[in-house]
């Protein structure tokens, strides 16, 4: 994990009595809401619907167990005792009083976080893949490009005032944990036939009312020419983005509106001018790259202990969680262990402060004093001895942590929605959960084998309803909330778009709709066929005939 040096402390807590100074004059009357409005979102301060909201940004989602404490404490005495986890591995605070954010941003500072740039039409949280580092299939660990972009955007003069708000992702396998193909830049780590391993560059994914798969403006850049790439695709976003309507800004606007084939002339023309300037040596790689050198693993015993096997025969409980919601290692003797946020009857992504106050402590105990938070709304312990799994879980399940619905149905990704959110326009919690609590049969949930169901309560689809396996949309007919389902989406390696079902739903409909597409499923699958190769080969008018003539 990066540490900070007296200069980036330096830096931080200045921007902290900077803002401190800001909230301060706004709330004398000295600065309007129109001028206080700009210098909130820079901090990643929004009001929302019955509160401020403070967005807090988690760098490629890792996170050290003195940090954990912290967030925990902050929400007990700042908020009222939880967070919530977002998909870009951020967390947010709902209840925050205004006159206390500045405080509560110096607390954080104190460990090395903060919100700097969660908000506004700038660089937003570099996102990685939460399995970085421990992944036998990684070509390289891109925990530090992340890193590297993360120092390169971060107070960027020229990209503080972007047409819209702007999002780079980056994963060093061919699997797609981060949704790299739904951002303004992807980010893959590759091999050439040289097996040089450098960047193939996607440009122009996004969400919201008009999503698109990104396309590819480089199959292959160099690593030292990263940051001057980067450069060159933003120089010529910051040209072209449209300002005249915040609809159409975002960069995959641009590119649908200008062409892959002359965004990539125009930023290969720009990059002559800059690529020499910017270049990364070895000695700067190196110097991130040493932040992120493996723990100190047991490489010769953890492998060994018998006992781990005897306890997944005999307790069946703690062979599903291993099952479902642990994951190899590219250490032997080593797993992955999930901390499942998705309990039925909870809004998806939500942690207490008492919990997290055991998450740092568990991740002191068994994972290198680290916990990570997930794209999918979870944390994740990347580094658990086998031998130790049981102990943790017993620990886990003692505080409603260990539920066993990883990539399950109910491991849903959500939105704060309407009960939340300023932007929303229909509620999106109080129907995750309905869907949890109806299908909490663990047997029938591992029977449907993975589905992603993910619930957005507007357009702007923070919770990615557009690539989901089963997307659902809310939205305001009239003032009544009706629901729009989508199928066949997918935020992996295999992006995909998912198709319209047919009319909206009703609200009090919602989780009888999931019924009908989960019993249409069953009847229509083949042997192992997952819900997604399902749809992608029958296609959604199956599924639309047993929704639309159930209602009929």
């Amino acid at each position: 994990m990066y540490q900070y040096d007296e200069y980036d402390q330096t830096m931080i807590d200045q921007r902290v009595a900077q803002f401190r100074d800001q909230t301060r004059r706004f709330l004398a009357g000295e600065l309007t809401e129109e001028q206080f409005r700009p210098l909130r979102l820079m901090n990643g301060l929004y009001i929302q619907l019955h509160a401020p909201m403070l967005r807090v940004a988690i760098p490629y989602g890792m996170m050290s167990s003195r940090q954990v404490r912290k967030i925990a404490e902050v929400a007990r005495r700042y908020d009222k005792g939880f967070v919530h986890f977002t998909t870009r591995q951020n967390f947010q605070m709902n209840w925050p009083k205004l006159e206390a954010v500045p405080e509560i941003l110096a607390e954080l500072a104190s460990v090395q976080i903060h919100s700097i740039q969660s908000s506004g039409n700038c660089i937003r949280n570099t996102t990685s893949d939460q399995l970085a580092g421990i992944n036998a299939n990684e070509i390289e660990d891109p925990r530090p490009w992340a890193e590297i972009i993360r120092q390169w955007s971060t107070f960027h003069p020229e990209f503080a005032y972007l047409p819209r708000k702007f999002k780079i992702a980056v994963v060093g396998s061919k699997e797609d944990r981060a949704a790299t193909k739904l951002h303004d830049i992807g980010l893959h780590l590759v091999k050439n036939h040289e097996d040089e391993v450098g960047f193939e560059v996607l440009v122009g994914g996004g969400l919201g009312r008009t999503p698109v798969i990104g396309e590819q403006i480089r199959p292959f850049l160099k690593k030292q020419d990263l940051l001057s790439y980067l450069e060159a695709i933003l120089r010529v976003y910051n040209r072209l983005g449209r300002r005249d309507n915040k609809f159409k800004a975002r960069i995959k606007i641009t590119v649908r509106e200008h062409g892959i084939n002359h965004i990539r002339e125009l930023v290969e023309a720009e990059w002559v001018h800059i690529r020499e300037q910017l270049k990364l040596d070895t000695k700067e790689i190196e110097r991130v790259k040493q932040y992120f050198t493996k723990p100190a693993y047991e490489m010769d015993t953890a492998d060994s202990d018998s006992h781990y096997a005897d306890l997944l025969a005999q307790d069946k409980e703690f062979a599903l969680w291993v099952k479902q919601n642990t994951v190899d290692h590219k250490i032997p003797g080593y797993r992955a262990a999930y901390v499942s946020l998705k309990k039925p009857g909870q809004a998806p992504g939500d942690i207490t402060s008492e919990q997290l106050e055991v998450v740092a402590d568990l991740a002191d105990e068994f994972s290198f004093g680290e916990v990570r938070s997930t794209h999918t709304q979870n944390l994740i312990f990347t580094d658990v001895k086998q031998a130790d799994l049981y102990a943790l879980w017993l620990r886990l399940n003692s505080e409603n942590l260990a539920t066993p619905n990883i990539n399950t149905l109910t491991d849903i990704i959500c939105c704060p929605g309407l009960d939340y959110c300023g932007l929303a326009n229909a509620t999106s919690i109080p129907l995750s959960k309905g869907i949890a609590q109806r299908f909490d049969d663990l047997d029938y949930l591992y029977d449907l084998g993975d589905i992603k169901i993910k619930f957005s309560g507007c357009m702007n689809g923070c919770a990615h309803q557009s690539v989901g396996h089963i997307g659902i949309l809310g939205v305001d007919k009239k003032g009544e909330e009706w629901y729009q389902f989508t199928l066949g989406g997918s935020s992996e390696a295999d992006a995909s778009l998912g198709e319209r079902l047919g009319r909206a739903i009703p609200k009090n409909e919602v989780v009888d709709t999931v019924a009908h597409l989960l019993d249409a499923y069953i009847d229509l699958r083949h042997d192992d066929e997952s819900f997604l190769m399902t749809v992608r080969r029958v296609g959604v008018d199956p599924f639309k005939e047993r929704v639309y003539a159930e209602n009929h």
